[in-house]
């Protein structure tokens, strides 16, 4: 048995038994706060309030001319809540942990985040159209219905949602904790990140931690739907590999050898024959009948003897005569049987 720390990484035997989160109370009471602090984010923005003035002031202080030695490392910062490579990191822990636990709700549970991350920002981004503070064209406007796709910040959603989905699908309360903090400082800096080189506006970031918070707050929601799907997904899986793995052989039933019936009209013509040899007698020069009487019977039982097909023997190879045990072996001492067409020993 291992005990290094290198058998973690070894596939368990069977899938473990996880605790789904659920609907809580006070994860309700938490998804109605936000949805809330959300809400009025986009009304302060409609209006054009104090917030929106907010904005301009953020975007003329210029964060990036202020503190210019942090811009080459923020550069790379903010990838962290790019969807491209955050997510082919997070996909590829998630899809080694459905393969250790037999499982495929930590990739499901990935796909239906995104998803629902693409379908309410994307819209809203649609909806309200407001252009980001560097194609900013009038001081003190909200820059609404113009065309761009900034309100609220992908960058800080995605962060919020592909970091805290390690939170979520945890497995011990400990674990939970320290993702949690490590998800939350994350998408912090990277929407404070997006506000540091002008790309977003603080409202927009603000909007976009709102929205991916309500994604990952709504998750419990969605699990029976992920539970069916895990399921439906493997017993295809199981029929397409009961398809391809190859059928049982049934041994083929032995056939009997059936005989080699001659046509009638040779066989009649091969007992003509003997019997016109056997009227005839022996052939001049030779010994007739009475020296050896058994020529004409041998004769007879030759012609008799179907002929030979041409198929494959069904007996080994070898002598076809039985074996005589009591036979007594010929002496030397006894008289040469003579050579048929010969002449007779005087």
């Amino acid at each position: 048995m291992r005990t290094d720390i290198f058998a973690r990484l070894d596939r368990e035997p069977e899938p473990p038994k996880i605790e789904i989160p659920r609907m809580s109370r006070h994860r309700i009471a938490l998804f109605g706060g936000t949805l809330a602090f959300y809400l009025a984010i986009v009304v302060a923005v409609l209006v054009s309030s104090w917030l929106v003035a907010l904005d301009w002031k953020v975007m003329l202080f210029r964060p990036y001319q202020q503190w210019p030695e942090l811009h080459a490392f923020l550069d790379y910062y903010v990838v962290l809540g790019q969807r491209g490579p955050t997510a082919v990191m997070v996909a590829s822990w998630l899809g080694w942990r459905s393969w250790r636990q037999h499982t495929l709700r930590p990739l499901l549970t990935l796909g239906t985040s995104l998803l629902l991350l693409n379908l309410s920002v994307g819209a809203v981004k649609l909806g309200l159209g407001r252009l980001g503070p560097h194609y900013a064209t009038q001081i003190g406007s909200a820059e609404l219905y113009a065309g761009g796709d900034i309100f609220p910040s992908g960058h800080t959603a995605n962060a919020v949602v592909t970091w805290g989905i390690l939170a979520y699908l945890a497995t011990t309360p400990r674990a939970r904790r320290y993702l949690s903090a490590l998800s939350a400082f994350v998408s912090l800096g990277v929407g404070l990140t997006t506000v540091y080189i002008g790309t977003h506006w603080l409202s927009d970031v603000l909007l976009g931690w709102a929205a991916g918070l309500l994604i990952l707050l709504a998750l419990p929601w969605f699990e029976p739907l992920i539970t069916r799907t895990e399921v439906l997904t493997l017993s295809v899986r199981e029929q397409w590999r009961a398809r391809r793995r190859p059928g049982k052989s049934v041994p083929a039933a032995p056939v009997a050898p059936e005989p080699v019936l001659l046509p009638q009209a040779l066989g009649g013509a091969a007992a003509e024959g003997a019997q016109e040899a056997a009227s005839r007698g022996p052939a001049p020069g030779t010994t007739g009948a009475a020296g050896h009487p058994g020529t004409a019977a041998r004769a007879r039982a030759h012609a008799a003897h179907p002929v030979r097909s041409e198929r494959t023997p069904l007996t080994p190879a070898g002598s076809r005569r039985p074996s005589h045990g009591d036979r007594s072996p010929r002496s030397g001492a006894g008289p040469s049987r003579p050579v048929t067409g010969g002449t007779m020993a005087p």
